[in-house]
């Protein structure tokens, strides 16, 4: 039997999430109390494989409630069931715009600062934030990117066995991306921006990519790179990680950081790891310069 528990920030994209889990085939069940976990298991036990993939949704809603959540994830394993936790987060920024346009109160700020329930919030969450298996920050995630990435995690059971390497490219004018484990800056690289035959495509464009990947600073950074991965990968295996996110980062995340993250993407699947990739800002607007 399979359990996700879906938790996280108010406002980063739960309830959304929840709909992309039911379209999975996953039971789900929205704010249950956490302390009613394991007898939720054994009603699932009971009824005969049809409730085999179960989402449960646990958040700051149930206030005290929440505090139960330890207790029920440890009464869970030691039922002998095994589960995944989901986190999801935002930025400060994303989650008071989405607070906004939604006319939403936040529920610990009901009559006081937006970001001060959100930072309470934040601290509150701290705990089981760092004891996720996958943490996805929804702040510049379209909503067909965040389906794609449950599908990525979520699709066969067998996903959900050993290390997810996951990798984003980014532009750092959009802001590093929240998850990454580990970040690498790759502008210094030539910019294939300031080719005029160049500038209008992205790091999938065969010249672009060749630009890119045949430059001898480019080849010297991948074969550290790949050096480096070899050495930690497995480490980070022996130690139980279940979810690694590299991110790979020029200044628009449309050229460099493309190319660079479709090698990487390319060589750990060579090698037999389990690897998604994610280019979270290629159809970002690409009107000023230093792309």
């Amino acid at each position: 039997m399979e359990f996700v528990i879906i938790t996280g920030l108010s406002g980063a994209g739960k309830s959304q999430v929840v709909k992309f889990m039911e379209d999975l085939g996953y039971f789900c069940v929205d704010n249950l109390p956490p302390a009613l976990i394991p007898k939720f298991a054994e009603i699932c036990v009971q009824a005969n494989g049809k409730m085999d993939k179960v989402a449960l949704v646990m958040d700051i809603r149930g206030r005290e409630l929440f505090n139960d959540l330890s207790y029920g994830l440890g009464a869970l394993k030691e039922a002998g069931f095994s589960y995944k936790i989901l986190y999801l987060e935002a930025s400060d920024q994303a989650l008071i715009k989405r607070f906004k346009e939604s006319r939403r109160i936040h529920p610990l700020a009901p009559e006081g600062r937006l970001i001060r329930g959100i930072i309470e919030e934040r601290n509150i969450l701290k705990e089981i934030r760092n004891k996720a298996h996958h943490i996805i920050d929804t702040s510049n995630l379209t909503t067909r990117q965040l389906k794609e990435h449950i599908s990525k995690i979520f699709t066969s059971g067998e996903q959900l066995e050993g290390m997810l390497i996951n990798i984003i490219s980014f532009g750092f004018k959009y802001g590093i991306p929240i998850e990454c484990d580990l970040a690498f800056d790759v502008r210094f690289i030539p910019n294939p921006y300031y080719i005029d035959s160049l500038k209008r495509y992205n790091g999938k464009n065969e010249n672009v990519r060749d630009y890119v990947l045949k430059n001898g600073e480019t080849i010297k950074f991948m074969s550290k790179l790949n050096d480096m991965l070899e050495f930690l990968i497995p480490n980070y295996i022996k130690e139980g990680k279940s979810q690694l996110v590299i991110g790979i980062g020029c200044t628009g995340g449309k050229h460099r950081s493309v190319a660079i993250a479709d090698s990487l993407h390319k060589a750990l699947t060579e090698k037999q790891y389990r690897v998604v990739i994610d280019h979270r800002d290629i159809d970002k607007d690409n009107r000023s310069a230093g792309k």
